[in-house]
């Protein structure tokens, strides 16, 4: 009881100081909003709307067979006689119709010659014999894809759907291979059973054509907001938690050294209560205060910027690994100083260095090469694995990932603590 009568007066004592609570909620939320401002264009045009695409086809296909099948096989009930015309239909139809602009063109040279001139900006060009070698069953049959170089978002839209299609057909030659090997039919009807029966289970069935060729998915069970300005703010808001937490948890810690120097904890040895007593109870105000801290900002954070933190679960365990870091790391930084005019060299050189190294992940969050080589980096701190952890649970990623990242920032705290405690008792002894 008595370490925790100390550890709340050193609790009470922290939360009155201005500067500190300035650092510890102030300085998070103001730069998380300053980002919020600075973005806020974002914010007031609700959706992100995608530009039409604007796309022409040259049909080369000429003398193609005729595909033996009903409307009501083919995804979205298109009508196509042809294989290149069903390419052609799935372009143009309505589910398209809100990304895609498609026009025609005579030859490949036309519809090249468009894009180069920038009144397209993909042109494809279905080959002569398309159709003839996709109904071999060992051929193959290519579309030739052209883009304006400059462009990303449409031509990698048209790329997909295309490929998507195209690879939902070619199940079908397949399923097709497959059943002859397997039951030695050759019996066109029978082999035409087989392929209805593989079409009615096909993904390719969908009533929205352009979704399911795009295929857009939401990770896990939570709700996505609209909002892209909320995705951005996200990470900001929780890297500025981890770094000021870091900041939080040592500068607790250096009031064991502040009171050593005004000579009020040799005092505080020299009543009744143990050695150890009296410094559980300081280490335990750190944890302690981190842990407000922590608790604070992700309800603040949650109600001012509408931040979704993730599942319960991934969030308490990512808030205890932050906390236990945190705390144990300010616990080991100060048990290596000798006085607290060393702390402005720590606080502004180590603590700054090993909390940007940490926050890599967040900075290259839009740069896949840049966020791997990232991810690898920041794991060399422990404020690393407190991004880490926070970005699998803002990300729905598994409870059981997020366990694994709590448990590393544990084993940190472990080592950190008791290095930290060895050297406490060591230097009061």
């Amino acid at each position: 009881m008595k370490a925790l009568d100390i550890a709340l007066k050193d609790l009470k004592s922290s939360f009155r100081s201005a500067t500190a609570l300035i650092f510890m909620f102030g300085v998070p939320l103001l730069v998380t909003g300053m980002f919020y401002f600075m973005f806020g264009n974002i914010a007031s045009q609700g959706e992100f709307n995608l530009p039409r695409t604007s796309v022409v086809v040259a049909n080369l296909d000429q003398d193609a067979p005729r595909l033996q099948t009903g409307s009501g096989d083919i995804p979205g009930g298109i009508e196509a006689n042809t294989l290149s015309e069903l390419v052609l239909e799935v372009l143009r139809s309505e589910d398209m119709e809100e990304l895609l602009e498609v026009s025609i063109a005579q030859d490949a040279q036309s519809a090249r010659a468009a894009v180069d001139n920038q009144q397209a900006q993909v042109a494809v060009i279905i080959p002569a014999g398309f159709s003839r070698g996709f109904a071999d069953m060992y051929g193959q049959s290519t579309i030739e894809f052209y883009q304006d170089p400059t462009l990303t978002i449409g031509p990698g839209i048209v790329k997909s759907i295309l490929s998507q299609f195209m690879d939902g057909l070619s199940g079908v030659k397949i399923a097709v291979d497959v059943f002859m090997n397997q039951t030695d039919q050759v019996d066109s009807a029978i082999i035409g059973q087989a392929i209805q029966l593989y079409l009615a289970n096909s993904p390719t069935q969908s009533e929205n054509l352009s979704e399911e060729l795009l295929d857009v998915n939401v990770p896990g069970d939570v709700q996505v907001s609209v909002n892209p300005l909320v995705r951005i703010i996200g990470p900001i808001m929780g890297g500025m938690m981890i770094f000021y937490a870091f900041f939080t948890g040592t500068t607790s810690a250096q009031t064991i050294l502040q009171e050593e120097e005004q000579h009020t904890l040799q005092r505080l040895f020299t009543t009744p209560t143990a050695q150890s007593t009296i410094l559980s109870g300081k280490f335990l105000a750190v944890f302690l205060t981190v842990f407000v801290q922590m608790t604070v900002l992700l309800i603040l954070a949650r109600l001012i910027f509408r931040i979704e933190w993730g599942n319960l679960v991934s969030v308490i365990l990512f808030t205890l690994g932050v906390v236990c870091v945190a705390a144990s790391f300010g616990i080991f930084i100060n048990s290596m100083l000798k006085s607290t005019k060393q702390g402005g060299i720590i606080f502004g050189g180590v603590l700054t260095f090993t909390g940007m190294v940490g926050m890599i992940s967040i900075f290259a969050i839009n740069s896949p090469t840049a966020a791997r080589l990232g991810n690898s980096v920041s794991l060399l701190v422990p404020q690393g694995w407190a991004v880490r952890g926070l970005l699998q649970a803002m990300n729905a990623q598994p409870v059981m990932d997020v366990l694994m990242t709590t448990l590393v920032m544990l084993t940190w705290s472990v080592v950190f603590f008791v290095i930290g405690i060895w050297r406490f008792n060591k230097r009061y002894s």
